[in-house]
């Protein structure tokens, strides 16, 4: 009798990202597509988990070009060459970075919304990805409740119950729980791609470093 072809290895993956970074969007799109290229030799559970760039922004945020020449020293012309290399890397990917000026905000609400989303017959993933294409394709502002329950909405979640937890404090301290966490750990910047809780990948890095990384994790669990 011939042998049972052997059941894929499913590996978790924690993606610590914040919705605002646009090396966490390319970041993502990288690991989905070298996860693509492995399907059937192995699985992934991806788990989104909290990172915010700028914690302390107030609700009315900054304008992106003003932010980050006060945050890095960029000069206008840095500026428009990392914006443009942004650009590049996100359309070899499928991705869409919208060329208008748009504004950074405080993204704490936001993964709030994605803790329970992780909770909630694990819609995680689609709200991430909304939020995401909300913020860089449409330059939407993901610190809106109105945005936010929107957003809810068009991944397939309950924006009655998003409206619930943007009008409490539920789920702040698993957040900034799982923050602190990380921080401990010592991320200090985003996407950190961790694999079975010890192998580290960070940055948005090309599909194929990352089709070799869960090849070679899964050879090995």
């Amino acid at each position: 009798m011939a042998n049972e072809p052997s059941a894929p290895v499913v590996l978790r993956i924690d993606y610590v990202s914040d919705v605002v970074c646009p090396w966490c969007a390319i970041g993502l799109a990288s690991l989905e597509q070298a996860l693509a290229r492995t399907r059937g030799e192995l699985d992934a559970e991806i788990h989104f988990r909290p990172f915010e760039l700028n914690p302390n922004l107030g609700p009315e945020g900054e304008d992106i070009a003003e932010h980050l020449t006060a945050k890095y020293g960029l000069s206008a012309a840095q500026l428009d060459e990392n914006q443009e290399r942004i650009r590049q890397r996100g359309a070899e990917l499928g991705l869409v970075f919208g060329s208008g000026r748009r504004r950074i905000h405080n993204t704490f609400d936001a993964h709030r919304l994605l803790h329970w989303a992780a909770l909630d017959g694990g819609r995680q993933a689609a709200l991430k990805h909304a939020l995401l294409g909300a913020y860089f394709t449409e330059g939407r502002d993901v610190s809106d409740v109105a945005t936010l329950v929107g957003i809810v909405a068009e991944a397939g979640l309950d924006p009655a119950r998003a409206r619930e937890i943007l009008g409490s404090d539920e789920f702040a301290s698993e957040v900034r729980a799982d923050e602190a966490m990380f921080q401990r750990s010592g991320i200090r910047g985003v996407p950190a791609i961790i694999f079975e809780r010890q192998h580290l990948i960070s940055g948005g890095q090309p599909v194929e470093v990352f089709e070799r990384a869960l090849r070679e994790i899964a050879g090995n669990n």
